[in-house]
């Protein structure tokens, strides 16, 4: 597909999006669509790593969270508008990829050893922040209530849809771009065959370096969100391994290492959980049990995701065709 071919469709979901933004009046509506943004920005931040580049993390947390902190200490600690702090926690969850991928990559970690250490990582964060003071520890920071869009906080959900689309473009236009470029075909080499890749002339250290920091980017924009969204943050809630999953489920749901997979898959995992707690009320665990069920689902049926359900179904439909032939031929 032509990066023209990208754009526009981009383009057509962003006037979508801000038409329903626009004209909706309702709360509930607005909600779910920020939600679902919402989602959408961690699935394509765990699929610019996961999908296009091979390195699955099952601790995309610890970046999530380090936004998340480095949005709301900015404000409550430094006393910094929110929306200089929001490049702030992007670089910061940028930085802790940088130096977590250069401690993987430097000794050769990936499947799942790269995944477990990830998760190992998360943890250690977690625990870090439920022990220093400038964290809130234990009890958590609330950001203070200041209405306005000069300090990122507004009366309803519509200003939140408004940042959360600009978000969404922004991984959009970074993964059509990556998909596009010299880059993007090297993290694909290196994600097929490392050791081709290698031959080459790639260098697959750097190559993954850079992928795990934009990864880390995104996925630390969607900290700082969560941050302004909701104005509270504890250990649990930035490093916990609820965040993880949702990131990586909705990617693989949608189809890894596509550009709208992830968009598809947030799609389906909110309507899914609005529909859950429509049916069964306040119901504890009952998304994650949805969540693990549709997963499996998806591996075991559709393993390119519902992007690539067309594709799984004729593949099954033709295996099945194969395997009933020689019975075929012998009742013959």
């Amino acid at each position: 597909m032509s990066p023209r071919r990208d754009l526009v469709r981009i383009a057509s979901f962003a006037v979508g999006v801000a038409v329903l933004a626009a004209t909706s009046r309702s709360g509930v509506v607005l909600n779910f669509t920020m939600m679902a943004l919402y989602g959408c920005l961690m699935a394509q931040s765990w699929n610019l790593l996961g999908g296009y580049g091979g390195q699955f993390s099952f601790g995309h947390a610890l970046f999530f969270g380090t936004g998340a902190y480095a949005q709301a200490i900015a404000q409550v600690q430094g006393h910094l508008n929110p929306w200089l702090a929001l490049p702030l926690a992007i670089a910061a969850a940028a930085l802790v990829g940088l130096i977590v991928g250069a401690l993987c990559f430097r000794y050769g970690l990936k499947g799942s050893y790269f995944a477990l250490v990830t998760l190992a990582f998360a943890e250690v964060f977690r625990i870090v922040a439920l022990s220093v003071p400038f964290t809130g520890a234990g009890v958590g920071l609330m950001v203070p209530l200041r209405e306005g869009v000069a300090n990122m906080q507004f009366g309803d959900r519509r200003g939140f849809v408004w940042i959360a689309l600009g978000l969404v473009l922004l991984a959009l236009l970074a993964t059509s771009a990556l998909r596009h470029s010299r880059f993007g075909a090297w993290l694909q080499a290196v994600r097929d065959n490392e050791d081709a890749a290698r031959a080459v002339g790639v260098d697959p250290f750097r190559v993954k370096l850079g992928a795990i920091a934009l990864s880390g980017a995104l996925m630390g924009a969607a900290g700082a969100l969560y941050v302004q969204v909701f104005q509270y943050l504890d250990p649990g809630l930035a490093y916990g391994p609820h965040t993880s999953v949702e990131a990586l489920v909705a990617a693989i749901v949608g189809g890894l290492g596509t550009l709208w997979g992830p968009v598809l898959g947030a799609l389906v995992l909110n309507l899914l959980a609005e529909g859950t707690r429509s049916l069964f009320g306040a119901l504890p665990g009952i998304n994650m049990v949805i969540y693990g069920a549709v997963l499996v689902a998806i591996v075991m049926f559709a393993p390119r995701g519902l992007l690539g359900l067309g594709q799984s179904v004729r593949a099954l439909w033709t295996r099945g065709g194969l395997a009933q032939s020689p019975r075929e031929v012998h009742g013959g």
